[in-house]
């Protein structure tokens, strides 16, 4: 097939050569992207569900994105190229080419999604901290003289996390306190406990 391309380019009709058009570079750019997402990188610039995981709010459902763009235009025009070579007629071909595309478009939309809600509960809500109770674990100066830590349960997990003190007291290691506030740079307001 690929012997001779520029006579297997000029063999193609119209539309072959529109969907063979479309295949090479967005299949390019799909493998890219999965390549990069199984790496950590990331090439949707489109804030969609990067933008909504740093805002803390989940991810929404992401229907129009790059990442899903891409995948129905791969999708779209591989279907479209099968059709064609299957003997369906232009119509046809571009009809189901369209559907298979749409649909990839969900498929992504919802994969994305539903990780998103899979991740939700390990996100960290500081405000989940207030009212624990935990143990100082490195010192905390009265009056908020220094940032100590402590560790305290949060969200069923034990964790080491920043915190300063409104008493006139030093807060020593091994001391139990509460977390009664969460200042404006998370970190937590801590207090003696009384019990």
């Amino acid at each position: 097939m690929f012997t001779n391309f520029s006579e297997w380019w000029d063999g193609l009709n119209q539309l072959e050569s529109i969907f063979w058009g479309m295949a090479i570079p967005f299949t390019t750019f799909f493998c890219l992207q999965l390549i990069f997402t199984f790496f950590g990188g990331d090439i949707d610039h489109d804030g969609g569900a990067d933008a909504d995981v740093e805002a803390d709010d989940g991810i929404g459902f992401q229907f129009l994105t790059l990442k899903n763009l891409i995948a129905f235009f791969t999708i779209f025009s591989w279907v479209g190229i099968a059709c064609l070579d299957s003997g369906l007629s232009n119509g046809l071909s571009i009809l189901i080419s369209f559907i298979s595309g749409i649909a990839m478009m969900f498929v992504m939309g919802g994969i994305f999604y539903f990780l998103g809600k899979a991740n939700e509960s390990g996100t960290l809500k500081m405000k989940n901290a207030i009212g624990a109770i935990g143990e100082v674990y490195m010192e905390i100066k009265g009056n908020r003289g220094n940032i100590g830590k402590v560790q305290v349960q949060v969200q069923g997990t034990l964790r080491t996390l920043e915190a300063l003190t409104d008493e006139e007291e030093n807060l020593i290691p091994g001391m139990v306190v509460s977390v009664v506030d969460i200042a404006n740079n998370n970190i937590l307001i801590v207090t003696k406990s009384k019990s």
